[in-house]
């Protein structure tokens, strides 16, 4: 690995390192009383904590955030090509990869999920439950506590010799987030994913281990700062790199748009725990976008 990767690698472990540090001190400090909510709470009420993200995604990664029972996300998933290919490529813009998913809430505390990414042809789905939720004042839980589990499977037509089956094409993952929002304007979340691949597609290896960070700034009443980063501590191929995504949330009533920037084509978790093959810090960047919108499938779903 070149110097400078391990360079930013040895920087990116310090800031996992001390933002894990952080949110675990917090955690385990639950003295803090202030209401985090927008309205005032009492000290003889309790109550639970929402919008840590606004969004059920970070950038790249599931949030700890969770639709309410009866809730429809639809959400489109634009990345375009690297920013650094210059006017000839209109700086990405000529290249487009895109993702289709329907998530549903069955009960607060419970989401399905499916989708389709034209990188790969790839198929997705999941589903998402909320174990702990963070909660202020007669109870205080410090913390959300949330667990994912998915599946994606790859149907492009394939030339290699020979040809995979059917279970070769199957990935799964398995992912713990924990969060807390520390205030109105700063929420942090630490998250393990686990990712099993049957056949990796480019010889990388099955199994990838990697924790995370997601950061979230409010700068404004519906506009926040958010920053998500995978660090893949086992199964990192010589031609992969660390997903890395800066952006910024818009919300505009039912809708929720990120535009951000990242090194990742793939919007699901094999695909950008995989295949990451830009280095962020070498321009290799993509502007993309992510258009959530809500609907109430029931008049009780708010």
């Amino acid at each position: 690995m070149p110097v400078e990767d391990l360079q930013i690698n040895a920087v990116m472990k310090k800031i996992t390192f001390v933002f894990c540090g952080y949110i675990f001190s917090m955690m385990v400090s639950a003295q803090q009383k202030q209401a985090i909510t927008d309205k005032e709470i009492t000290t003889f009420e309790t109550a639970k904590v929402f919008a840590t993200f606004k969004s059920t995604k970070v950038i790249l990664s599931h949030s700890v955030d969770m639709l309410r029972k009866s809730q429809l996300d639809v959400r489109i998933l634009h990345r375009f090509g690297y920013v650094n290919k210059g006017i000839k490529e209109l700086f990405g813009l000529d290249e487009a990869s895109m993702h289709l998913g329907f998530n549903y809430g069955l009960t607060d505390n419970i989401s399905l999920g499916i989708g389709r990414s034209t990188y790969r042809k790839e198929l997705d789905g999941f589903i998402k439950w909320r174990i702990l939720q963070q909660t202020s004042g007669q109870k205080t839980m410090p913390l959300s506590l949330v667990l994912v589990a998915g599946s994606t499977v790859w149907t492009e037509k394939s030339f290699a010799t020979p040809k995979p089956s059917a279970a070769d094409r199957f990935s799964y993952y398995l992912q713990v987030i924990a969060a807390r929002k520390f205030s109105n304007k700063f929420s942090g979340q630490i998250s393990q994913v686990f990712v099993h691949s049957n056949a990796p597609l480019n010889g990388e290896a099955r199994n990838i281990t990697a924790p995370g960070i997601g950061l979230k700034y409010k700068i404004s009443r519906r506009t926040s700062l958010t920053l998500d980063y995978q660090h893949i501590l086992k199964g990192l191929s010589s031609i992969s790199h660390y997903p890395l995504g800066v952006g910024i949330d818009l919300e505009t009533g039912g809708h929720i748009f990120q535009l951000h920037f990242s090194n990742a084509t793939g919007m699901n978790e094999r695909a950008f725990l995989y295949e990451t093959y830009g280095r962020f810090f070498n321009g290799d960047i993509r502007f993309g976008f992510n258009l959530s919108r809500l609907f109430h499938i029931r008049k009780n779903s708010y």
